[in-house]
């Protein structure tokens, strides 16, 4: 797709009825992200999810997907423990969990673990950038992350580099920007694609579904262009049910 100019669409989802729902979209990769502890389960951090709770949600959405490629995070803990945990807990997600790869977060600091995974034979979606795992070397300065990103311009392109060199299939670059962006996903010959401070300059992007479409209870609050607003539509809809309750009325649905 790369290779075609076709750009490549990715989705974070957390359960099964939504990964059948994507996939029947037609999307191309679907991930199974970390951030479902903090969306799902109210943990305060992606750094709490634990690998027994990762591979019991991409049971889950493996289960719901029958064509597009399934992705699972690998949670914090193993990739920093060494490559022989980070192997150990690459093949119980993959041979156990369902997925076709693995997205390993600010994988340009674990270069070793991302090449003994791949020699494993486990496709990896290599994470770098300025993710939530290193945000805070960039905390106290009054420049927005794009711009920090452009400074860093360098770094990225050779950190690309040498994930691709590891054997990386894919990149995950957080916080791109428009100077960055165009730079690494120009040097690499493998897709580079991007959520958070991504664009158009990437080969393709990928987003929480239920920030894309307003699923989260904090789409009823804030003014985020979203493609939807299915918290206002379910509460909405809760609010009739509850209505059509207390009025004796007989209630839809079964």
């Amino acid at each position: 797709m790369k290779r075609d100019g076709i750009k490549i669409v990715g989705v974070v989802v957390y359960d099964y009825q939504m990964a059948q729902i994507v996939d029947r979209a037609g999307v191309d990769i679907v991930s199974v992200g970390d951030s479902v502890g903090v969306n799902m389960w109210g943990q305060r951090s992606e750094l709490e999810v634990t690998l027994d709770q990762m591979l019991l949600v991409c049971k889950g959405i493996r289960r719901g997907v029958d064509r597009a490629l399934v992705s699972c995070d690998m949670p914090y803990g193993p990739m920093q423990q060494g490559p022989l945990a980070a192997i150990d807990a690459a093949k119980c997600l993959v041979e156990e969990g369902g997925a076709d790869m693995l997205k390993l977060d600010a994988a340009a600091e674990f270069p070793e673990s991302v090449r003994a995974i791949v020699s494993a034979g486990i496709s990896v979606w290599a994470q770098f950038g300025i993710t939530p795992h290193t945000a805070e070397r960039h905390a106290g300065t009054s420049q927005t992350l794009a711009e920090r990103a452009a400074e860093l311009k360098d770094q990225f392109v050779d950190e690309a580099q040498r994930l691709e060199e590891a054997g990386a299939s894919l990149l995950d670059f957080t916080n791109s920007g428009p100077v960055a962006g165009p730079a690494v996903t120009a040097t690499v010959s493998i897709p580079v694609l991007g959520g958070l401070g991504g664009g158009p300059w990437l080969d393709g992007r990928v987003r929480a579904i239920g920030n894309a479409i307003g699923y989260t209870a904090q789409a009823l609050d804030d003014s985020i262009a979203r493609y939807a607003n299915v918290a206002r539509v379910t509460l909405d809809a809760i609010t009739a049910y509850a209505g059509d309750v207390r009025a004796g009325r007989q209630i839809r649905g079964r």
